[in-house]
């Protein structure tokens, strides 16, 4: 399963490099929309502290179970509906949030199905309708030692060195 990190710097990198090459509508999407990225992209891991919650006060966490419904595609589409609202009154800015967030959502989904994570059998893709799951896991298949580390310090070096020779980084230094 991806780190924490992964979830987040590959969030914001996407929606970063859409807002530098594709919409360069940096009104829309500000800095801080890359932050509310970021944070979308770990979203659907708000069911751990939620288990924990449930847990100490003495319940079973039934669909609030590490990797059940906020690991569905349900969960990030419902943020579609208020940025369709917005997008429809004009309010770009307001919708151009509530798309990142569903995008952050469905990103870490769809990194849990690919890499590993999610439901323990794989991603619920298309609950309520079905439970059957669907997982490729490619971590289980080039498993090696400190991998998901390693993995994360070449995205963030990645990014960093994008981010130098896009936005001159350094001289923020």
């Amino acid at each position: 399963m991806p780190f924490a990190v992964t979830h987040v710097i590959l969030t914001i990198i996407l929606v970063d490099l859409y807002r530098d090459y594709v919409t360069r509508h940096k009104r829309y999407f500000s800095m801080h929309t890359l932050f509310v990225a970021g944070i979308a992209g770990l979203l659907p891991d708000i069911d751990v502290p939620l288990n924990w919650l449930i847990e100490w006060m003495g319940f079973q966490p039934g669909i609030l179970e590490h990797g059940i419904i906020t690991h569905t595609a349900v969960f990030g589409l419902v943020f579609l509906i208020p940025a369709l609202i917005f997008l429809k009154k004009g309010n770009k800015k307001a919708a151009a949030y509530f798309f990142v967030i569903a995008f952050g959502i469905l990103f870490h989904i769809f990194l849990d199905y690919l890499l590993g994570g999610g439901y323990y059998e794989g991603v619920m893709w298309l609950w309520p309708l079905s439970t059957a799951t669907y997982k490729v896991h490619l971590l289980k298949i080039i498993e090696g030692p400190n991998l998901l580390m390693w993995l994360d310090a070449a995205i963030l070096l990645l990014w960093l060195w994008h981010e130098e020779i896009k936005h001159k980084i350094s001289d923020f230094i």
